[in-house]
């Protein structure tokens, strides 16, 4: 790596042996990354994936090797602050708005994942908000073995310059692995459910919790049935604060 390349390389802190990129402007790095024809794959990192990466060494693999680890989780922010590193919260949906706004009139994007008319919607909101904004397709994430292969080869056919996907946690990130290499140029984003907020079918919570990292009791408010997976939060309290690199 040329000394110009390690300067323009985001800072890398480590929670449970996982790397977190930290980095004053994300979106600027990537689209700066793209252009000078590199590809990436961006992990949106919370408490939530940390521990499913803890017992799932594909998807540990996933995050160890991508280009772009951002702290999307309030758990992890506190983590780091808890360790002296005042680093702020990174949500993905953020991220990937910033990026579809820094792209020029010559740069597309495609969505994939929801179900069937939530990606197209997403992307209709954003060419309402964007003025220009080049959408390479759609894709719901509903497609049967037999519709993938041409599905495929159609996105191979595009290379579009960002590729956000939207099927959660890990099916999202072990999927881009699969397939990144079709589009190795691309900026492969795993945005879980932001094609729902954009689509309107879902709505984020206020800005004050959004902001007081609360975010996720506004999901546990209008979504009950995600307690179980909210369990995640102090599991990953303890096992990060224990964590020892074996």
């Amino acid at each position: 790596m040329t000394l110009a390349n390690r300067a323009n390389t985001p800072d890398v802190l480590k929670v449970m042996g996982l790397p977190v990129h930290w980095r004053a402007d994300y979106a600027g790095w990537l689209i700066d990354h793209y252009r000078q024809g590199h590809g990436a794959h961006v992990v949106t990192l919370n408490a939530e994936m940390a521990m499913q990466a803890d017992q799932n060494p594909a998807l540990r693999q996933v995050i160890l090797n991508a280009e772009l680890v951002i702290p999307d989780g309030a758990g992890v922010v506190l983590y780091f602050r808890t360790k002296g590193q005042r680093i702020e919260r990174a949500p993905g949906i953020e991220l990937a708005a910033s990026v579809l706004k820094r792209l020029s009139p010559q740069e597309t994007v495609f969505m994939y994942g929801g179900v069937p008319g939530v990606a197209d919607r997403a992307g209709l909101y954003w060419q309402r908000q964007l003025a220009g904004l080049q959408i390479a397709g759609t894709q719901h994430g509903y497609l049967g073995p037999e519709d993938q292969p041409d599905f495929l080869r159609h996105l191979e056919r595009l290379q579009p310059s960002v590729i956000l996907v939207g099927m959660g946690v890990p099916r999202q990130e072990l999927w881009i692995r699969e397939h990144r290499h079709l589009c190795p140029n691309s900026v492969w984003i795993g945005v879980g459910g932001s094609f729902d907020i954009w689509a309107g079918v879902k709505s984020r919570a206020p800005e004050w919790m959004c902001r007081n990292h609360l975010e996720w009791l506004y999901r546990l408010y209008k979504e009950p049935w995600r307690w179980r997976r909210m369990l995640a939060l102090p599991h990953f309290a303890w096992r990060s604060l224990t964590y020892s690199a074996r």
